[in-house]
């Protein structure tokens, strides 16, 4: 009887681009409201490019961050950049990767801000703990600094302004240092937001030495405890995360026109869960700040004004 070889695995189909963005759309309106509302003032491709960058990097956190973090392991992440090398050589495995291989080849996306990132996944299966702010800096540059890398190659920047004759041998400045300070000042923002739920994990984001400084105890973190000590210290770390937005806003003019609203506006609705941290009197322990909606839609002229003049 004649033997028939095996039949080839048969390969998995995948949805097609349109659906996948959709698929990177609804993730990204799920879980990152503010975000979300921003990315509705871009063009359609750009905002498209951002939801799939948003949703690679909301599936790289839950491997550290989500229902499953507990089986995560070095190889899970070793894994995890296997499968992002494939999507950069346009070979997608899942269906929320075909809008991001989409991005990739659509505005020629490096792959290094990508692999930094993964590298601060890295740092989460083995640290709960910053000494210092120098320690820190380099996981929010990791987790969060990369993003507004990812997100400037999609923005991109002003050509306009090289069009003069004295300019043409001038390089287009791109605002690297600018865009890298924005997703930090996002990620301390995260990081005094989500303080309760941190230490309810046994986290503490906060430098070591900071807590230190104003004579305030792992053990008073741990226990929740809101005093003077604690709102000293809140006070500092809040203007240290104004500081970096101050420093990205510089970066912004130099983006390409159709970007400036909706990054003048993201960095606003973000930077405005600082100041209902302040009216809560500095307790994220027991509330987490949340801006709401009538706020962020009255913010949005506002930042349409500063990115005409700014």
């Amino acid at each position: 009887m004649l033997q028939l070889p095996d039949s080839p695995p048969r390969m998995k189909t995948l949805v097609s681009v349109d659906e996948s963005y959709k698929l990177c759309r609804h993730l990204t309106a799920k879980y990152a409201k503010t975000f979300y509302l921003g990315t509705l003032l871009m063009s359609p491709a750009k905002r498209q490019a951002i939801w799939a960058i948003y949703a690679w990097c909301r599936r790289t956190d839950e491997l550290v961050d989500g229902p499953a973090s507990a089986i995560t392991t070095p190889e899970t992440l070793d894994l995890w950049e296997q499968h992002l090398e494939a999507m950069f050589a346009g070979h997608p495995k899942e269906n929320y990767d075909v809008a991001l291989v989409d991005a990739i080849q659509r505005f020629n996306l490096d792959i290094q801000p990508f692999r930094d990132m993964i590298a601060g996944q890295r740092m989460d299966l083995h640290r709960s703990r910053y000494q210092t702010f120098e320690e820190l800096y380099l996981y929010c540059y990791r987790v969060a600094g990369t993003v507004g890398l990812m997100s400037t190659a999609v923005m991109e920047v002003d050509k306009t302004t090289n069009t003069a004759p004295w300019h043409q041998s001038k390089p287009l400045y791109i605002p690297t240092q600018e865009a890298i300070a924005l997703g930090i000042a996002n990620q301390l923002t995260n990081i005094l937001r989500d303080v309760g739920e941190d230490a309810r994990r046994g986290r503490i984001y906060i430098p070591l030495e900071d807590l230190a400084r104003f004579n305030y105890t792992e053990q008073d973190f741990c226990n929740g405890v809101v005093d003077e000590r604690w709102r000293s210290l809140m006070r500092f770390q809040i203007e240290r995360a104004r500081q970096f937005y101050t420093e990205a806003e510089k970066g912004i003019t130099h983006l390409a026109p159709d970007a400036r609203w909706p990054v003048w506006a993201a960095s606003m609705l973000y930077g405005q869960i600082l100041d209902v941290i302040e009216r809560n009197d500095y307790d994220v322990f027991s509330q987490r700040a949340y801006v709401p909606q009538w706020k962020k839609l009255r913010t949005l002229p506002i930042a349409w004004m500063r990115s005409q003049v700014l």
